[in-house]
């Protein structure tokens, strides 16, 4: 579902409470992995940038969470690790918070930030 909210703050807000726990946690991940990524909303959620690249977006859809990675090949790699996750091309879906392993995507977002300080000397 596409949110109206124009912040992340205001977006968690809107969501019921085991939903808000559950982007928290995953807020948490992202912001520790890339401290210094651009967090704003795209797409009705929230989306973090490094410089003009896109590193992740997350929501809270009708019947599941899902966590989007980009580049999508970086999931590709991960892929093995997720389990029975249902992934699409870029995107892991899960329906309960405990489903998705943290420390992996963490792992996750850290490969694509090397990947993007290697390709742009961007700083992170």
């Amino acid at each position: 579902m596409q949110s109206k909210a124009t912040t992340v703050a205001q977006y968690i807000r809107e969501l019921p409470a085991d939903r808000q726990r559950a982007i928290k946690k995953l807020r948490a991940v992202v912001k520790k992995a890339a401290p210094r990524a651009k967090e704003g909303m795209q797409y009705g959620m929230p989306a973090y940038m490094v410089g003009d690249e896109p590193l992740c977006a997350f929501a809270s859809q009708k019947h599941y969470l899902a966590l989007y990675v980009c580049p999508a090949d970086v999931l590709d790699e991960f892929r093995p690790r997720l389990g029975k996750l249902d992934c699409g091309k870029g995107c892991i879906r899960f329906r309960k918070p405990e489903d998705l392993p943290l420390d992996v995507a963490d792992e996750m977002l850290r490969k694509v930030l090397k990947r993007f300080t290697a390709a742009a000397k961007i700083r992170i």
